[in-house]
């Protein structure tokens, strides 16, 4: 009879559960594959039960599984809960984070509130920015961890959530039909910047920038005004702007990575209790379709 159940291996399951994928997995909790398979099976010897089985489509929960994930995910949130009061009170100090533009007032905007409110003695510092300029900021010590869009691949990073760069336009617009294609880029070192003009140039097309200046704002104005598209993530798209499907013409964009950077000199409990807080809250996120 089990009488002890280790919380890291509950945690693993649960994302494993949730990526349906021992790689997926192993990049959002910054393992190897061998160690997440690892504490399943160990896992899996201790309940006396098989959690998964394996088909086409990946891995599937079986009946064990299914009800150990309704509950496993009640015991981790209490866990974090107690965790988070006791500790709350030990938890004190500045935290730096640095956030990309389009992050911040989106994805990361209740990640923000729920971290203010659990530890109100925290005075949190926002460095907005983009992902190679935080990267570096990073690097320099300026702040104490970062959300960093990357291209899906080998990282650094914590794999926090893989998302769809899109083409956006106005809804109706014709500036997607216009040739040379009109572009508006938050600034000249944004992420997506490369991924975008190497499409375009791999499929001929002539483009010309309309806006390119780091005001993401004046970015979104230019495209509600129908004088330019652009390419954000699919999740971070306003509702009042469209999501341009292939037929528009405009070459397919790769998937990008939203990951989590900590700095190599170590983490302070801020930081780490921030860091908690944004693997929390993007993996309930929904995904874009």
């Amino acid at each position: 009879m089990i009488r002890n159940l280790d919380m890291a291996l509950i945690r693993t399951f649960i994302t494993v559960a949730d990526k349906a994928s021992m790689t997926a997995a192993a990049n959002a909790l910054h393992l190897t594959q061998g160690a997440v398979s690892q504490q399943v099976k160990r896992l899996e010897e201790a309940l006396g039960s098989s959690l998964f089985t394996r088909d086409r489509r990946g891995l599937r929960l079986t009946r064990a599984g299914e009800q150990l994930f309704g509950r496993g995910k009640r015991l981790l949130a209490l866990n974090d809960e107690i965790w988070a009061e006791m500790a709350g009170t030990l938890v004190a100090g500045q935290v730096r984070l640095g956030v990309p533009y389009d992050l911040v007032g989106t994805l990361l905007a209740p990640v923000l509130k729920t971290y203010a409110e659990t530890y109100p003695q925290i005075e949190i510092s926002l460095v907005c920015a983009s992902s190679p300029e935080l990267t570096a900021a990073l690097a320099a010590g300026t702040i104490d961890l970062a959300v960093i869009e990357e291209r899906v691949g080998p990282s650094a990073g914590e794999c926090l959530a893989i998302d769809r760069l899109v083409w956006v336009g106005a809804k109706g617009g014709i500036a997607r039909a216009k040739r040379p294609l009109p572009v508006s880029i938050v600034a000249d070192t944004c992420a997506f910047r490369p991924a975008v003009l190497a499409a375009l140039g791999e499929h001929g097309l002539e483009w010309r920038t309309v806006f390119e200046n780091g005001n993401i704002d004046a970015t979104t104005a230019t495209v509600r005004s129908d004088l330019a598209v652009t390419a954000w993530l699919a999740t971070t798209v306003p509702a009042d702007l469209d999501i341009l499907p292939s037929e528009s013409g405009l070459p397919p964009l790769p998937n990008f990575a939203i990951n989590l950077h900590l700095p190599r000199h170590g983490v302070g409990p801020a930081a780490q209790e921030f860091a908690r807080h944004i693997r929390d809250g993007l993996a309930r996120r929904p995904v874009a379709a």
